[in-house]
């Protein structure tokens, strides 16, 4: 039986990362993936598969509708080889999950494949597709397992026409009238994807307003940028049935403002309503490890389980399903069981929507901090009033910061705009660091980007000085 100091069950962002980093710290390291590929959600059927598309279709739309505009023009007629679309992301998801087998490889990190069970609480069972058991020992386990997509109850997902994300990111065809179950990120970057490619969409949202956990202002804008493209949107809706009949859906949901039943009809039909924790096979009771009701594993502050040589990560606990927060657990879980003292800071985990523009945000919504009863003040910069937004074309968006009343601090940043993916960066690192709204307002920008959207952004969070508007 081959013996380990720590064992990695999942190998997704959270678990490679875990593993890497046990590896770095002297640790025999072994990790454990069900799946023929690394990588989990993110690398295979999430993250970097839909960024792929997003990125193709904005070629597309961009070859369609702006180019002219630049001087560029096309002869013939621009067509979409959607087949050839769906292969170029699978090619940037092969090459990205190799590169995990690369990393395991160099940081002599040993790969079983299999569904990893506990036989108690020092014992993993690993099971390969031919039904073919090996045990291994370990003194400590990770338990990263992640996520599966969520239904609504009374939902048959067929995967052909009533689908998820998974099969949304390989189909063979445009959808002529793609209808989204949830205004979340999910479903607004695919329902983008399609809609640039030609498909009709309809967005059913239960809430008043989509991406509903962020900051409203950027529900707000996003819903205009959104609308003038075409997307149609059915919010305050509660999904009632969804029906199949040969190529046609139809949806029955109830608007809830009206209180009357409204009916949907199209041809695709994307759930996308979130993800739940994956634990199936897992035998966690084995090992004395607990879930809440929620099917999430119960973890201390230090990410342990109720068995104190096992942990947990990623979305298989409590928080926000974001990929770059399984990694940051992975990393805080390696240097807790090598006796450091690490920290995660749960606030400043910036969460954002991959649209274009692409939404950003970090710290609190203006509607937490009134709820909080936080007295703050607030500075916008609007995208359009940047030489470097105009000179792209990229003028829809803005930039928010939130600071304290008294003291200044920076209470959380909301962006939406070019490139503010990246952007969100600087208020991270800012907001790290406790700075006021002053001291990003005080910090040179480079002339021009859109990054000096922020300055201008805090300097009107600071007595309303922005220069350019």
């Amino acid at each position: 039986m081959k013996s380990f100091d720590v064992a990695v069950i999942g190998s997704g962002p959270g678990g490679y990362v875990a593993a890497i980093r046990c590896a770095q710290l002297g640790m025999k390291t072994a990790i454990i993936e069900k799946y023929a590929t690394k990588g989990g959600t993110c690398l295979n059927v999430g993250c970097i598969p839909s960024k792929a598309l997003l990125d193709s279709s904005h070629h597309y739309e961009d070859s369609v509708k702006h180019f002219k505009e630049h001087g560029i023009e096309i002869s013939g007629d621009i067509k979409v080889n959607l087949e050839k679309m769906i292969a170029r992301k699978q090619d940037v998801v092969d090459q990205t999950t190799k590169g995990i087998d690369f990393l395991m490889d160099k940081n002599k990190i040993e790969s079983f494949q299999g569904v990893g069970s506990f036989k108690d609480k020092t014992h993993i069972n690993i099971t390969n597709s031919e039904g073919e058991t090996e045990t291994i020992e370990a003194k400590h386990s990770i338990i990263a397992t992640g996520s599966k997509p969520r239904s609504l109850p009374g939902i048959e997902i067929d995967k052909e026409r009533i689908i998820t994300s998974t099969e949304a990111l390989s189909l063979k065809e445009i959808p002529k009238h793609l209808i989204l179950i949830g205004g979340g990120v999910i479903g607004l970057e695919l329902g983008q994807v399609y809609g640039r490619l030609g498909a009709e969409v309809t967005v059913i949202e239960y809430m008043d307003r989509i991406i509903p956990t962020m900051d409203s202002a950027m529900s707000k804008e996003m819903k205009k940028v959104l609308r003038k493209a075409g997307v149609k949107f059915a919010l305050s809706h509660e999904v009632q049935s969804v029906e199949r009949n040969g190529d046609e859906i139809t949806i029955k949901a109830k608007d809830s403002k009206k209180d009357k039943e409204v009916e949907f009809k199209g041809d695709y039909c994307l759930v996308s309503v979130g993800r739940k924790p994956y634990t199936d096979g897992l035998n966690a009771e084995n090992a004395g490890v607990k879930l809440n009701d929620r099917g999430q594993v119960e973890v201390n502050d230090k990410l342990q389980t109720a068995t104190d040589n096992i942990y947990a990560i990623g979305d298989v606990i409590t928080g926000a399903m974001l990929a770059h927060k399984a990694e940051e657990e992975g990393t805080f879980v390696a240097e807790t069981i090598a006796g450091q003292k690490p920290h995660i800071n749960y606030n400043l985990i910036p969460n954002v929507v991959y649209t274009w523009p692409e939404i950003a945000s970090v710290g609190k919504t203006e509607e937490q901090l009134k709820e909080d009863g936080v007295e703050y003040k607030s500075g916008e910069f609007p995208m359009r009033a940047l030489g470097r937004s105009r000179a792209s074309g990229d003028v829809d968006g803005l930039v928010k910061i939130l600071a304290d009343k008294k003291t200044d601090e920076v209470l959380g940043v909301h962006m939406i705009g070019a490139r503010t993916a990246d952007l969100i960066a600087e208020a991270v690192t800012a907001m790290e660091f406790r700075a006021s709204a002053e001291d990003i307002a005080r910090m040179s920008h480079a002339h021009p980007t859109y990054a000096e959207a922020v300055k201008e952004a805090a300097l009107a969070a600071t007595e309303d000085r922005a220069i350019h508007i």
